[in-house]
């Protein structure tokens, strides 16, 4: 099979399209033939250098693809199935920029029938960590639906970034107002095609004055791209008891912001990354997120405001590289035909 390999860490030019054997999947794992690999910007850090330990790393943590093997005692999939791959490459060499991968049963979900590969290879880093993100409050629901967020007002930082999207996406879905911040037109357009409610250019006028004038009582959840820069925003925006949801380091590493401001509203700050998360969290994000998508809830394109951009398999550095210059939408890997 064709895979994309690098055996040191580097610029995107470590990576090489070699020839590798087929895997075999072991007990309790499946084999999937791959159709779209995601890239997500961890690939590309990991690449550079924030991640080594093995002697060959097939980089990718989504994918979308076909079951073509089962291991022994594996009853939750079957050849043929359709699925969609979440932290395939985490804690373990082999991702999906690769014609197959085999991954734990636990890591492999079920594809709908009418989802396209596009949208499976889209889901897992963006929409896993919007559901924590939503889901992280004290007093406020664990799990997404329909409903589960009735009542609510979210503020989406960075609303045309991939989690972004994806929280304004299921945040909708939950029956949550929608309130983003974006810096230009462009991004404004895309955040509005996800669904949001109320759009605030931070570039153009006081954006905490517009957020406040959209939810006066305050909002119930900050999805955070940039803490170092909108941490005033999000102390003066969140209401009493609200909170905080931290993905990214996004303007800055270090943040600084008065304690008593925060101590006065009682506020919760989530920090959250993926990769570290309680397995039943990412089990109820990737339960609930395949009920979004059911339901046609969580979409890309650019009409869903996730623009596609494809990449074949020999050009996965390309692909990379696109992602790391901060590319508008998904940049997806077409490793085999659908």
């Amino acid at each position: 099979m064709r895979a994309v390999v690098y055996d040191k860490t580097g610029p995107s030019s470590v990576l090489e399209l070699v020839e590798r054997d087929l895997p075999e999947p072991g007990p309790g794992e499946v084999r999937v033939r791959v159709v779209r690999s995601g890239v997500n910007p961890t690939d590309w850090k990991f690449r550079a250098g924030m991640m080594a330990g093995w002697d060959e790393v097939v980089p990718g943590q989504d994918g979308a693809g076909v079951v073509d093997a089962v291991g022994p005692g594996v009853e939750e999939h079957a050849v043929g199935d359709r699925v969609w791959l979440v932290l395939a490459q985490h804690g373990r060499p082999y991702g999906t920029a690769a014609e197959h991968t085999v991954q734990p049963v636990g890591r492999v979900a079920p594809l709908a029938d009418e989802a396209s590969y596009d949208l499976g290879a889209s889901l897992g880093v963006p929409a896993v960590t919007a559901h924590r993100a939503l889901t992280a409050g004290e007093d406020g629901p664990q799990r997404l639906g329909p409903g589960t967020l009735a009542g609510r007002v979210v503020l989406v930082a960075g609303g045309a970034g991939a989690v972004g999207n994806a929280a304004i996406q299921l945040a909708r879905w939950s029956g949550a107002t929608v309130v983003t911040t974006v810096s230009s037109e462009e991004k404004a357009a895309l955040a509005r095609a996800a669904g949001a409610d109320h759009v605030v250019n931070y570039r153009e006028g006081d954006a905490t004055r517009a957020i406040q004038e959209v939810a006066p009582d305050g909002v119930d959840i900050a999805v955070e791209v940039a803490p170092a820069q909108n941490i005033g925003i999000d102390l003066e925006a969140v209401k009493v008891h609200g909170l905080v949801s931290i993905y990214a380091n996004n303007g800055g590493d270090e943040l600084t912001m008065p304690l008593r401001a925060a101590f006065g509203k009682n506020l919760r700050f989530q920090f959250l990354i993926l990769y570290t998360l309680h397995d039943h969290l990412v089990r109820a994000a990737v339960e609930d997120v395949n009920a979004a998508v059911a339901a046609g809830a969580l979409r890309v394109g650019a009409d869903a405001g996730v623009p596609l951009h494809h990449f074949p398999l020999d050009e996965t550095a390309a692909a990379q590289d696109a992602v790391e210059a901060g590319a508008v939408g998904k940049v997806l890997i077409d490793v085999t035909d659908a």
